[in-house]
């Protein structure tokens, strides 16, 4: 499937800036002139800028243009641990929001039944979210959860809190088990992020236990881009 005019048209602004072309403080080509270049509509171009403002890599000045501006620091969440992604938000001082994409019951194959130690064909709880940092999507979340130790998961409203949030609050963390890698994000997960096609993403698989219950496994993905996982130990 070919790659979105406009996600062509903000891969070439993305270079020129990343290439030194067009340094910070430079006033890019004006929607008119992209559109011409590109033989677009004016709506598809100022949806590329959209997104470029969104994410701090352009700047509007009311009468002057558009600009390449100092691009944000990327969104952080520290590895050996586990914090819930809205309070992190809003601690940058950012909004936060999320889109509830998927919420019920599934039967658990063989590798979801592995990863979450169940019989296989059980019934488990899965989730699938998208978590926002102003207007740009920063995680995908895609949850199991054992039905046994939160049978009252699908009931939350997830709009209004994470299940972070809820699975601290009652199955208290007692062990995690993470590991990171670098993919080649599938097309759905490109679109859910916002992604570019040749765009690294961060998958983060994590378990998390209760005491000795083994309650959920996430499997979490980032845009490279816009996300980054850190780690201190101190000795």
């Amino acid at each position: 499937m070919a790659t979105p005019i406009y996600q062509q048209i903000k891969r070439y602004i993305v270079d020129n800036i990343e290439s030194g072309a067009w340094p910070i403080g430079h006033r890019i080509p004006t929607e008119f002139e992209l559109t011409e270049q590109f033989s677009v509509s004016r709506m598809t171009v100022n949806k590329a800028i959209r997104d470029l403002v969104s994410e701090q890599r352009l700047q509007r000045k009311p009468r002057l243009g558009t600009f390449v501006c100092t691009p944000r620091n990327k969104a952080e969440s520290p590895l050996v641990d586990i914090r819930n992604i809205a309070e992190e938000v809003r601690a940058r001082g950012h909004r936060y929001h999320n889109s509830i994409e998927v919420q019920r019951q599934v039967i658990a194959d063989e590798n979801i039944a592995t990863r979450l130690g169940v019989m296989l064909g059980s019934p488990v709880f899965y989730s699938e979210i998208i978590h926002f940092e102003n207007e740009s999507a920063i995680q995908l979340e895609c949850r199991w959860v054992n039905i046994e130790f939160a049978p009252d998961y699908l009931k939350q409203d997830f709009s209004q809190t994470t299940p972070t949030q809820y699975l601290f609050e009652h199955c208290p963390l007692s062990a995690i088990e993470h590991s990171v890698e670098a993919i080649i994000a599938p097309k759905s997960i490109q679109k859910a992020l916002q992604m570019d096609a040749n765009e690294a993403c961060l998958q983060l698989k994590r378990r998390t236990w209760s005491e000795r219950n083994l309650v959920s496994f996430a499997l979490l993905y980032h845009p490279g881009s816009r996300y980054k996982l850190s780690s201190k130990v101190t000795f």
